[in-house]
This record gives C-alpha cells, structure tokens and sequence, in this order.
C-alpha cells in the first residue's frame, strides 16, 4: 500500500487518436482522482509523433513524450528507452490505450501487476487483431469490450472488467467498433479507478 502523501501516477502509452486515454483524463478530472485518491494521470507517451492524443494531452497541461520505435534496432532496445520514459514518472500504473506495440517479456514483467490494457472484444474470445469482424463472421449474437491485467502473453491476462454490447443485423465491422468504442470510454476509466485504491 502506498503512503498517501506519495503520488499515485498514471503514465497511457497511446499510439493513435488517444480517445480511451481522453476518457480516462477526463474521469480523473471531473470525479477529482488527485483528491479522492492521491493519483493522476502524470505522462502521456507515444510511439508516434503525429498521434492525434498528443494534442489533447498537452491541452490538459499533462506531460507527453514521444520514442519512435522506427528509431531501434530492436524490439528490445525500444522497450527498453520506453521503459526508462516511463519510469522517469514514478508509475504506480501503466496503462495501454490503442498503444500498437506488442510488448516484451521483460517491459511486462518490469511492470507487473501494474500494467493494463483494453481490448475490443470479450476475452478470452478473439484475441489479436480485426475482433469485430470476426465476430460477426462468427455469428456472434453480442461482442463487447474487456480490460485486463497485461501478461506476457496476448490479451489473456486476469480480466477487471466487461461490457457487452448486441451485434446487429446489417453490423459491419465499423459499426459494430463504434458501438463497442462507447462502451470502452465508461469501462477503462471504471477499471482504472476500481485499482486506485489498490495500488
């Protein structure tokens, strides 16, 4: 248990338009996670430097970094910078949103217990990559949304959290995305602030 006067601090990998990320920053200010919990969202980093999230992180006064991973040789050597990016910010949590990589062994193990991640489907169904149309490919009746424990392998680790939502006659896999999208703004958000008090 952190002491109360230490800073729960939040870093969000993003790699894109960072709308997860925005919800997550929006819930901690409007429900005043800094007074209630001790923590923030202190960083942003990306792997991208166009990332639309930059943008709004920067207009919120929060913290950005980018590391372009085009810039490593390896896999390794980037988890690694991306590691150090990180850590300069004293996480207490790390949390995935949209951010394209997969990770190593070792960045995972590095923040064990700590990392998060959202993934457009209700694991431990459809893991990787296209998840809504192989939903309806599959003649799935409901898709949905889970925020789990990141692990070293793909999107199985412990599950925190689920929403469902129906798949629709006429779905394609775009509107079957939107519809689950506005299930991930509640439930990340929901997710992460369930773990406050935990960490």
């Amino acid at each position: 248990m952190m002491q109360n006067n230490v800073p729960k601090n939040i870093v969000i990998l993003i790699s894109g338009g960072g709308s997860n990320m925005a919800a997550i920053v929006r819930a901690a200010q409007q429900e005043n996670w800094h007074q209630r919990y001790g923590a923030c969202v202190a960083a942003v980093v990306s792997n991208k430097a166009d990332a639309a999230g930059l943008a709004f992180a920067r207009q919120q006064g929060i913290a950005t970094e980018v590391l372009d991973h085009k810039a490593f040789g390896t896999r390794e050597a980037f988890d690694a910078a991306l590691a150090d990016a990180i850590d300069h910010y004293q996480p207490a949590l790390v949390v995935l949103a949209g951010f394209m990589r997969i990770l190593t062994p070792g960045f995972v193990a590095r923040y064990a217990g700590r990392l998060v991640n959202i993934h457009p489907s209700l694991l431990p169904a459809f893991t990787g990559l296209n998840t809504h149309q192989r939903a309806i490919d599959a003649g799935c009746k409901v898709a949905g949304v889970t925020v789990h424990q990141v692990t070293a392998e793909l999107d199985v680790g412990p599950i925190l959290d689920q929403a469902v939502v129906p798949v629709l006659p006429g779905d394609t896999a775009d509107t079957l995305a939107a519809r689950v999208l506005t299930q991930e703004h509640i439930i990340y958000p929901r997710a992460v602030r369930a773990l406050l008090p935990l960490l």
